[in-house]
């Protein structure tokens, strides 16, 4: 497999790391709460943009890609925080399987 070139020094974006953690509520359910997990260094890349439409109303989509370095704990669904900027995580993988970086595809929050 050849190996994928990341300059590590474009790894410049400081990210906090979040997971979602049950907590009860009192009444049998439970709500979410986040949890930074770490603080991390990555490079966040715009990917593309979309808008639909659900009846009048326009659903907007913005997706970036963050690389970062590998980690065994970072999983879809979690979430990359960037100053008051959230981003989902949707899927994670390692470019080239050799357990230096993961390429993150996340979905950009409120926006």
């Amino acid at each position: 497999m050849n190996t994928v070139f990341i300059d590590a020094g474009r790894l410049s974006s400081e990210l906090a790391l979040e997971r979602i953690r049950p907590a009860p509520d009192g009444i049998g359910g439970y709500t979410e709460k986040r949890e930074e997990v770490a603080t991390l260094w990555g490079r966040v890349e715009p990917v593309s943009d979309t808008a639909r439409y659900f009846g009048a109303q326009p659903l907007e989509e913005i997706t970036h890609r963050i690389i970062l370095r590998f980690r065994n704990d970072v999983e879809s669904g979690m979430r990359l925080r960037k100053g008051e900027r959230h981003f989902t995580i949707i899927t994670v993988h390692d470019p080239d399987e050799s357990r230096r970086y993961c390429l993150c595809r996340v979905r950009e929050e409120g926006r």
